[in-house]
């Protein structure tokens, strides 16, 4: 099926084109409105600005695709290859991509908020600045993935995968994280508030600067973390391992240190710089804390 035959077809009213070969073909701002494409291949495809809102798209080939811009929300992308994909700034809220190929992709600025992700490729792309507010992202591989700037906050994460990825200066605050291996990941900067990390593997990670207020660490190991300036406070440390970490100037108020060991030598009760103070619960409150130490 030629472009023109399809475009008047579609104005006709039909909705259902299954299995078409559109390799390379350029639909720039068309209009296909809750299409069937299923199992189509569209390698190369210029959809740029086009509006594909609630469209089926699974199983399709949109390898090296150009889909910047592209309206998408609520599309269904299960098991579409969109590797190499250009994704920049796609509106895509609610939009299902379950178990999509994704590897390589430029996902930068793309809107995926509340959108379904699960078990979906995403090793390598470029997820800078994307918006993955409340998405199910569980199972993700996120390897090597740039996701610094990004916004996940409230997305679930169970079981995602973030070796080598990059979370630099994100918004990803309220989501469980709990029992993740994220060995020397970058957060620097990053908001963690009020996430749950627990028995969380951050051995060796960069939260320099971060805010991880109110959030649970304990049992988590944090041996040789980069806690620089970071914002600990009302966080749960109980039981969290952080020998060698790098505490300099982090903030602690009312964070709970429950059998956390604390190095006499390095944490000195009488050192003007530090305050140390046991609450009833048991917990302790640092401030002004401007030396590196190690617990």
């Amino acid at each position: 099926m030629n472009i023109s035959h399809l475009l008047r077809q579609y104005e006709q009213g039909h909705r259902d084109f299954p299995k078409l070969n559109l390799t390379g073909v350029d639909l720039s701002r068309v209009m296909l409105i809750s299409v069937n494409l299923t199992k189509s291949n569209l390698m190369g495809i210029n959809l740029s600005r086009g509006f594909l809102t609630k469209s089926n798209l699974s199983q399709a080939s949109l390898n090296w695709a150009d889909l910047s811009y592209a309206k998408l929300s609520e599309a269904k992308m299960i098991e579409t290859d969109l590797t190499k994909a250009d994704l920049t700034g796609a509106f895509m809220v609610k939009s299902i991509l379950i178990k999509a190929k994704l590897s390589g992709a430029n996902l930068s600025y793309t809107n995926l908020r509340a959108a379904d992700l699960s078990y979906a490729n995403c090793c390598g792309a470029n997820l800078q600045k994307i918006n993955l507010r409340e998405a199910n992202l569980t199972g993700v591989n996120f390897n090597w993935a740039n996701l610094s700037e990004g916004r996940l906050s409230c997305a679930n994460l169970q079981q995602a995968s973030f070796f080598g990825a990059n979370l630099g200066h994100t918004f990803i605050k309220e989501v469980d994280l709990s029992y993740a291996n994220l060995e020397g990941i970058n957060f620097q900067e990053s908001r963690l508030s009020y996430s749950n990390l627990q028995g969380a593997n951050l051995q060796g990670a960069n939260f320099q600067g971060a805010k991880l207020r109110h959030s649970n660490l304990r049992g988590a190991n944090l041996q040789g973390t980069n806690l620089r300036n970071a914002d600990l406070e009302g966080a749960d440390l109980t039981n969290a391992i952080v020998e060698n970490a790098d505490l300099t100037n982090a903030t602690f108020r009312e964070t709970k240190v429950i059998g956390t060991y604390l190095k006499s030598q390095t944490i000195k009760p009488n050192s003007p710089q530090l305050k140390l103070q046991e609450t009833s619960n048991y917990a302790a409150s640092f401030e002004l804390l401007q030396t590196r130490f190690a617990v």
